[in-house]
């Protein structure tokens, strides 16, 4: 714990562009996982330029942040943002994840890139309002003549603000192959990889601090084809990009893979060339701890998604026995058709509280949650270096939570516990890259509105084919 005279290392500055004043605690999640004290964040460039407490630098911008705990903005490592066009539907709830996924397919179908624009750019907006300032998203749904919905995506978060992970998904076998979709939302195998070798090279920035970077995502073992699996492996090594598809989801997910593959999950993603730290799994509940220690081996991540896999009824990920074997697990708010509510803090309470209950009490706290939402979802994207922190020189993505009012009231001794819980938690601020997206508790885009409307209309369009 920092005193309240002391700095952390950092090149003072004469005036920095943006100071974050008055906090009650700051969160580093630095290497040395430092707290300050009645401390203020100072950000210059776009990155952290300093962090401590006593007399801040001046600023060109302040945020106030009295009574708050400031923390590094939260990661978002799996989503799919089209879903909350078909929000909290009630006739989509009641099966397991393929019946769920069936019943669905015929209703997305009506996806284009309008939809695409209103949908990302809703679902970020949510996201930022829970304190999130980096999220993925897993585009694996390409209707035919629907246009580009991976730019249109690509353009809402560019408009929202927020740091963006896009993934090029795709489905190869549609009901006639064995898969679930119908056959007009499904590429062929060469037309995948076509397309998503054209996504990153039209949109990827390998570059720090990159506000778009796009990853390699084929849907998941049950909806593509051997060949594909292993010829994404194989161009995302080539492209230098990462790899992303849903894994071992259920009993269902195992069931499948024995009677198709003839092995389990794990198996096939060895045999497929995924089982290296260039790729990050979503769900993973299934595997047993020897695969688990597999898993960890090869340092592959994991996107961890409690209220989907409840939702779905599909089971409880082993979160601390993943982090133990050497997975970096991060947190996912999955689609707004299994999840809803895409809340990155709702999704942390959710790790935590299943935690305990899978593992014992002691087996989680608010600051490993914490951890995991931020620096693990950081590892999972391949950004350790530069996000989920607030050391000096990393991305200047920060979120700033309120502790006020009858919520918080008693809840003097631990503000990250007290963040934890106490909630519902909403941001007072969230700053991406330096900027403002959120500011006194409100996005800063002036277009909300509008954009809420057109996707009211949008939606029930889509809802109509339910």
């Amino acid at each position: 714990m920092i005193s309240p005279t002391e700095r952390t290392t950092g090149a003072p500055s004469a005036r920095v562009d943006l100071l974050i004043a008055n906090a009650r605690h700051v969160a580093t999640l630095d290497a040395d996982r430092r707290e300050v004290v009645d401390g203020w964040v100072a950000i210059d460039g776009g990155r952290i330029a300093e962090v401590g407490s006593g007399p801040p630098p001046a600023a060109t911008d302040t945020l106030d942040a009295s009574d708050c705990l400031v923390t590094p903005g939260l990661v978002n490592t799996h989503h799919h943002l089209y879903q909350n066009l078909t929000r909290a539907h009630p006739a989509m709830t009641s099966e397991p994840l393929f019946g769920w996924l069936t019943s669905l397919y015929p209703v997305w179908r009506q996806l284009d890139a309008e939809g695409a624009y209103l949908s990302a750019w809703v679902g970020l907006a949510e996201l930022a309002l829970s304190g999130c300032t980096t999220s993925s998203d897993h585009l694996y749904i390409h209707p035919r003549g629907a246009g580009d919905l991976l730019a249109a995506s690509i353009d809402a978060a560019r408009d929202v603000g927020m740091r963006f992970h896009p993934t090029h998904g795709s489905m190869s076998l549609s009901r006639k192959d064995g898969g679930l979709p119908p056959d007009d939302v499904v590429l062929d195998d060469d037309e995948a990889l076509a397309a998503a070798e054209d996504a990153v090279l039209r949109h990827h920035d390998p570059e720090f601090g990159a506000m778009v970077r796009v990853a390699i995502a084929p849907c998941s073992p049950f909806s593509v084809t051997e060949r594909l699996m292993a010829e994404a492996a194989t161009l995302a090594e080539r492209l230098d990009v990462r790899l992303h598809t849903h894994f071992a989801e259920n009993d269902e997910d195992d069931a499948f893979s024995l009677e198709t593959f003839g092995c389990r999950p794990v198996d096939y993603l060895e045999r497929t060339g995924w089982c290296s730290d260039r790729t990050w799994v979503a769900h993973c509940v299934t595997p047993t701890s020897d695969e688990i220690t597999r898993l960890g081996a090869a340092g592959v991540g994991v996107a961890h998604c409690p209220s989907s896999n409840l939702i779905l009824s599909s089971g409880v990920a082993a979160l601390n026995s993943l982090r133990a074997a050497g997975c970096p697990v991060g947190l996912g708010v999955d689609g707004s058709s299994s999840a809803d509510a895409a809340s990155l803090w709702l999704e942390a309470r959710q790790a935590m509280l299943l935690s305990k209950l899978r593992d014992g009490a002691h087996a989680s706290d608010a600051r490993s949650v914490l951890e995991v939402a931020t620096r693990g979802g950081a590892a999972c994207l391949g950004r350790s270096d530069e996000l989920g922190t607030l050391m000096p020189g990393a991305a200047a993505d920060v979120a700033v939570w309120p502790q006020v009012g009858p919520v918080y009231a008693g809840a003097h001794a631990d503000p990250i516990e007290a963040w934890m819980r106490c909630g519902p938690a909403a941001v007072r601020h969230t700053v991406v890259g330096g900027r403002p997206i959120v500011r006194d508790g409100a996005l800063v885009h002036p277009g909300v509105d509008g954009v809420l409307a057109a996707h009211r209309v949008a939606a029930e369009a889509m809802q109509r084919h339910a």
